[in-house]
């Protein structure tokens, strides 16, 4: 795989593509979403196992997403065309209201550093993006190994906490409501 490298603070790759939500398709682009926090979840393809589990997780919290300001984008190397005879034979992927992008040159993949040149699908990929257009967060998983919505709800709402709180940050495993931190010299050796 070539070797894409995305830096933490640094803007997100810009994109335009074919989308496939509430039965439709359009044109979206990341910059539709400034001023939102963007969570982009990429995935190696439709019609698959654990790619379903995993979008019909999102699609039982994206409330949730939506109530933080955030939107989700999922990603994959399919066309629409194919996003939508999938959202018509699966129950699991009927549930989705986020848009489903389509990405069947895989510029986007490539950009984001998640494409397998060898198999010309993606792996699974997530990234949290700033109101700014920022990566706040990105975890790359092998392919074999399904992500927590849950677990991706939490680290928005540390990325929130965190812009919001200057000077504080989110310890492991942080919810809001529990304590955080202030880094200084104070606190060297005694956590």
């Amino acid at each position: 795989m070539e070797e894409t490298i995305l830096k933490i603070n640094a803007p997100a790759p810009a994109f335009t593509a074919q989308a496939f939500q509430n039965n439709e398709t359009r044109k979206i682009s990341l910059t539709d979403y400034q001023g939102k926090w963007v969570v982009l979840v990429f995935y190696p393809a439709d019609f698959t196992f654990i790619c379903p589990t995993e979008l019909g997780d999102l699609a039982d919290h994206y409330l949730e997403f939506q109530h933080l300001g955030a939107e989700v984008l999922s990603i994959s190397t399919d066309t629409v065309f194919v996003h939508k005879a999938w959202y018509d034979n699966s129950k699991t992927i009927a549930k989705i209201k986020f848009p489903m992008v389509a990405d069947p040159t895989g510029n986007i993949c490539k950009a984001y550093g998640t494409y397998i040149f060898e198999e010309g699908l993606s792996l699974r990929g997530t990234f949290i993006i700033d109101p700014d257009g920022k990566v706040k967060a990105y975890e790359l998983n092998d392919n074999s190994i399904g992500r927590s919505s849950t677990e991706l709800l939490r680290k928005v709402k540390a990325a929130q906490f965190v812009r919001t709180h200057g000077g504080e940050v989110c310890p492991a495993n942080w919810e809001p409501g529990k304590q955080t931190l202030r880094p200084g010299l104070d606190l060297v050796g005694k956590i």
